[in-house]
């Protein structure tokens, strides 16, 4: 009878924990930003797509697939997702300032590639 317990125990730590849709998508914008900082940005843009894909309201994925948008020159889809992670998260001070500096840059470039 005891070892039929022990058993029972050793199958049940056996299980493996399902994690969050938000773990889930933290895990793939970890390795995004990995990927980034070795200059694979179009790894990184996958590994961010997949984050908002799994957990649609983490603006902190959003925040960094519009970084790798501007990186690669996808400057549309840059501001949409820097606009959706400032529609989840209105008050985070990062993501408005990052947004601002692509306005910034982004309206400049755009004013001086347009013939007057």
């Amino acid at each position: 009878m005891l070892a039929g317990i022990a058993l029972l125990a050793l199958a049940a730590g056996a299980t493996p924990v399902l994690a969050s849709p938000r773990d889930q998508a933290r895990e793939q914008v970890e390795f995004g930003i990995a990927v980034a900082q070795r200059g694979l940005w179009k790894e990184a843009i996958y590994r961010w797509e997949k984050a908002v894909e799994i957990d649609p309201a983490y603006a902190a994925a959003y925040n960094n697939l519009a970084i790798g948008y501007e990186q690669q020159g996808l400057f549309d889809k840059a501001r949409a997702a820097y606009e959706k992670a400032l529609e989840i998260e209105p008050r985070n001070t990062m993501i408005r300032q990052n947004y601002e500096l692509f306005k910034e840059i982004n309206d400049r470039a755009n004013r001086q590639s347009t013939p007057q």
